[in-house]
């Protein structure tokens, strides 16, 4: 069976782009992965050592360089610039720098002739996704970010430690913000096929010590403890891009938590946060509006109103 032709283009060729075109490499699902980068002296580098690494791959594929000219026929757009983080400022400390880099892109994206899902990473994540869609001006379901995907992942991996359980026996997800405002839903946490609330009262015992508040700000804090050790977080945010990608290129239709816009779900308009949505081909198919409880609301719509005044701030730069 041959594969179909597909291109990714990775705007920012650094330590998030690269490891995101590493991780694109690895699941195999892109024919050609061009970097876009004003050093582009750096963009050839990585883009010439990620081309080795693809000779190991079981699929045929170019890694090179290009410009704008080269997202006419993209599948997807990666946007991943910004400053290295540092474990000292929030998320929301880059915004102000980050937006003046996107600047730069907005016109070459909207005259590029892109017709594809453009994928922000950039921090912070859900404001600069909005800002992007009102930029350009694409279509509001093709235009998505990983936002809460990231934190998804980190409080799997917390919720296996300290149960000791395999992450696939725990299906969780946080939303709103990808930042500190960011909440979990822990009425729809399920783990072992049972809802963790009714776990934890059958079994209160055996989870005496499992303290969910404690979880959710460690779940909060998990990416600054990585930049803490080693400057920077690249490998998780790689992986949560190669899901959401594999998930449009095979149309797979995956229930995954990104950031979208909202239009009247979870009674918010005009906000881009991170909620449980079904993504295909064409970018989101449906926005899953799951119940919550009245303190779950609370929490979510506080986490929205944080994403609003942000990107309110948007106007004074």
């Amino acid at each position: 069976m041959s594969l179909k032709n597909t291109k990714a283009v990775i705007i920012g060729a650094g330590h998030v782009g690269s490891h995101c075109a590493s991780a694109l490499i690895a699941k195999c699902l892109f024919n050609e992965i061009v970097f876009i980068d004003i050093d582009v002296a750096k963009a050839r580098s990585q883009a010439l050592d990620l081309a080795d690494a693809a000779i190991f791959s079981a699929r045929d594929m170019i890694v090179r360089t290009g410009d704008y000219t080269d997202c006419k026929d993209a599948d997807i757009i990666v946007v991943c610039v910004g400053t290295p983080p540092d474990v000292n400022r929030s998320r929301m400390d880059y915004l102000e720098e980050t937006i003046q880099m996107v600047k730069t892109i907005i016109e070459p994206l909207k005259n590029s002739g892109f017709s594809g899902v453009l994928i922000n990473i950039s921090n912070p994540a859900d404001v600069i996704t909005h800002y992007l869609q009102e930029g350009t001006g694409f279509p509001f379901d093709r235009v998505i970010s990983t936002s809460t995907m990231l934190d998804t992942a980190r409080l799997k991996c917390i919720l296996s430690s300290k149960m000791g359980l395999k992450p696939s026996l725990i299906q969780a997800f946080s939303m709103g913000e990808h930042g500190a405002s960011q909440m979990i839903p822990w009425s729809k946490v399920v783990v072992l096929g049972r809802p963790i609330l009714q776990l934890l009262e059958e079994q209160s015992e055996k989870y005496a010590a499992l303290n969910l508040a404690e979880i959710t700000e460690l779940t909060r804090r998990a990416g600054y403890e990585i930049i803490q050790g080693k400057g920077s977080t690249e490998f998780g945010i790689g992986a949560a891009l190669a899901e959401l990608a594999q998930s449009i290129i095979h149309d797979e239709q995956k229930i995954l938590p990104v950031s979208v816009l909202l239009k009247g779900q979870y009674g918010q308009n005009d906000v881009y946060a991170s909620v449980p949505a079904i993504i295909g081909g064409n970018g989101v198919v449906e926005i899953l509006e799951i119940p919550l409880t009245e303190l779950e609301i609370t929490q979510f719509t506080a986490s929205c109103e944080e994403i609003r005044k942000n990107y309110q701030l948007v106007k004074d730069y």
